[in-house]
């Protein structure tokens, strides 16, 4: 008797059930072994003990199996789009490696050397900034030798947007065609820039949504007017789900007033362009590409115009993301941005130098070595690891698949509050989009506090070793690349490393904390480690003796200089040693001894340790009041 193929696939269903719970199984073991306990003691399911949360309120379950597959999504380059904009991308080429010039005050001539130099050593876009050396008179000698039909070019030139994209249009015209000629493809779409909609959230110079409007109805072919900049509210603290509802208000905002002015749905559609945030989170940067070309070719579709729907997308590495502190890792984060922006389908790709979150006048490294090593970030990717001669890699993966679906209906939800709420201009205007970034920047900071979400080189692993920048300069958004709701993911702890610096700067010594490590190096080393990682975040610096017994802390503390102390050791050397230790402390004159580890550690006694430094605290309220301690008392300070 032949096998019907629903009986294959009841077969096959059954079969994954059973490995899936054979998988179930094994990992509840792993995990009751390492709790100390039986698998009948676990509070929940391995499934559930082993998933993640996103910043967006996403799922992330431990493993993703066939059952989990979703209906293909197309081809790249068709209806829904979801695996790409461009059918015709040149795999040889890969996305594009967009520079950015004119953040500076470096004149025209030696700009356009700059970006001639670049294009020749394998940028094979141009992002230009006019105001801060350049104007839109200059345009004609920037982009003079430059293959206008062949090299995408975006502009930013803040509330003298409309002025410099006449001018960019009448470069255009005026250009020479490349020897060969190519057709235009969405690889080499120029765009004006202009995005009134979101710099009107992030404060950044702007224009005037009408006189955009009028201009966007006349460009020629291969010109788009608007680019809907995500990361203004990105950078300014918005989780991805809201950063996709917020550009995709803000574009069908645009698209009304296209549309109102004469154009039709597939015009207007064509008028947009996007800027969208990529960050350290690998997955979550390739998902979000992908599922904002979902919902915008939904939106495409709702209009009746589906073949015009395809998102074109500039990718940005987050500045919000980068650390004034050992910014060296700076270069692994955008790696992975760009990493995630690439795979994930973006058309055009810019890092963001190393030292970008830095005031130039800071920086210790020359312009042009960042420059070449964001260049090089991409061609790395895109020239030996061959990212991008494979259309949406990611594809078909049932991780990645999943998550681009749960974020963009994530997203579409949050869009559809906001359609409810009048639209993007009327949720601008009450304060919706404000108090929403508030929140999801708040959750955000609170995570960072407790270093649930690490930071390399800020509040993990920090190198207090490294020169001092100087100043009060972690909370500016005075950068190139910055706005004023700039928020960046480690400015707290680098705002207390500013005000340590002050202290050295003054006193030619950090703030410091004794360490009293009980027992030997085997038994207390974990804490210590913890202590001085922990301290070194808030700019402290940890004094470690060595193992103490309670007779040689007053000499320690002597040696020390300082006022506060953390006792270091195991439960059970707590219980032997904790309370001679404790009380040696206090004869010493320490106005706040802290304890290594829980509270429930210390032993039973009249005197306890004043307070915990463990896991999950607030890390950062800790740190802020510790040096307060340490500026306003005296060594040997008694409380």
């Amino acid at each position: 008797m032949s096998q019907t193929p629903a009986s294959t696939s009841d077969r096959s269903d059954r079969s994954l059930d059973e490995a899936y719970e054979a998988w179930s199984s094994a990992a509840a073991a792993v995990l009751a072994k390492s709790r100390r306990s039986t698998v009948e003691e676990l509070p929940a399911g391995a499934e559930e003990l082993l998933s993640t949360t996103t910043p967006d309120g996403l799922r992330i379950r431990p493993l993703y199996t066939r059952k989990d597959e979703v209906p293909e999504s197309g081809l790249p380059g068709a209806f829904p789009f979801v695996r790409g904009a461009d059918p015709d991308r040149d795999v040889a080429l890969g996305w594009r490696v967009t520079e950015r010039f004119g953040d500076d005050d470096t004149p025209a001539e030696d700009v356009n050397n700059a970006l001639l130099e670049a294009l020749s050593n394998g940028a094979s876009g141009l992002w230009l900034s006019l105001g801060a050396g350049l104007s839109a008179d200059d345009l004609p000698a920037v982009l003079d030798g430059v293959y206008l039909d062949l090299i995408p070019v975006t502009l930013e030139a803040g509330a003298d947007g409309i002025t410099a994209a006449r001018a960019l249009l009448a470069a255009r015209a005026n250009a020479v065609a490349a020897p060969a000629a190519a057709e235009s493809t969405s690889a080499t779409i120029t765009s004006l820039g202009l995005s009134p909609l979101t710099a009107a959230f992030s404060g950044r110079p702007g224009v005037d949504a009408a006189e955009a409007t009028a201009l966007a109805v006349d460009v020629p072919a291969g010109v788009r007017t608007f680019r809907v900049d995500g990361t203004d509210f990105a950078t300014a603290g918005a989780d991805n789900g809201l950063e996709i509802a917020l550009i995709v208000a803000a574009a069908v905002t645009h698209l009304r007033d296209l549309t109102a002015a004469g154009s039709s749905a597939a015009d207007a559609l064509r008028q947009i362009t996007f800027a969208v945030a990529a960050d350290d989170d690998q997955f979550a940067t390739i998902a979000k590409f992908r599922a904002l070309r979902k919902i915008w070719a939904r939106v495409a579709e709702v209009l009746g115009a589906p073949e015009a729907g395809a998102a074109i997308t500039h990718g940005v590495t987050d500045l919000s993301m980068q650390s004034q502190r050992d910014p060296w890792v700076n270069m692994l984060r955008t790696t992975i941005a760009a990493f995630g922006a690439g795979v994930g389908g973006a058309d055009q790709v810019t890092v963001l130098g190393f030292d970008a979150a830095i005031p130039a006048e800071r920086r210790t490294s020359s312009a042009t070595f960042s420059r070449r090593i964001a260049r090089n970030t991409q061609l790395l990717l895109l020239e030996e690891s061959n990212i991008g001669r494979v259309l949406d890699p990611a594809g078909g993966s049932w991780f990645v698949e999943s998550l681009t679906d749960d974020l963009a209906s994530n997203a579409w939800t949050v869009f559809a509050e906001i359609e409810a709420a009048g639209g993007y201009r009327a949720a601008l205007r009450s304060g919706w989009i404000a108090d929403r970034v508030g929140a999801s920047l708040s959750r955000r900071d609170e995570s960072v506090a407790h270093r649930r979400t690490s930071v390399t080189g800020v509040n993990e692993f920090p190198n207090l070793d490294e020169r001092p920048l100087g100043g009060d300069v972690a909370d500016t958004t005075d950068l190139p690349h910055g706005s004023p709701r700039l928020a960046r993911v480690g400015r707290a702890y680098e705002e207390l490393r500013d005000r340590s610096d002050a202290v050295l700067a003054q006193t030619g010594r950090r703030p410091s904390v004794l360490m009293l490590p009980l027992g030997p190096v085997a038994e207390h080393n974990g804490r210590t480690t913890f202590i001085a990682n922990l301290l070194a975040a808030g700019g402290i610096t940890a004094v470690n003796p060595g193992p103490l017994t309670a007779d040689g802390i007053a000499a320690a503390v002597a040696d020390a200089g300082t006022p506060i102390a953390v006792v270091c050791g195991t439960k059970q050397r707590y219980a032997d040693d904790g309370a001679a230790a404790l009380a040696a402390a206090r004869a010493a004159g320490l106005s706040t001894v802290l304890l290594a580890g829980p509270d429930k550690e210390w032993p039973d006694g009249d005197d306890r340790p004043d307070a915990s430094l463990r896991v999950g605290i607030d890390a950062v309220a800790t740190l802020t009041g510790l040096l307060e301690k340490l500026t306003h008392e005296p060594a040997g300070a008694t409380s």
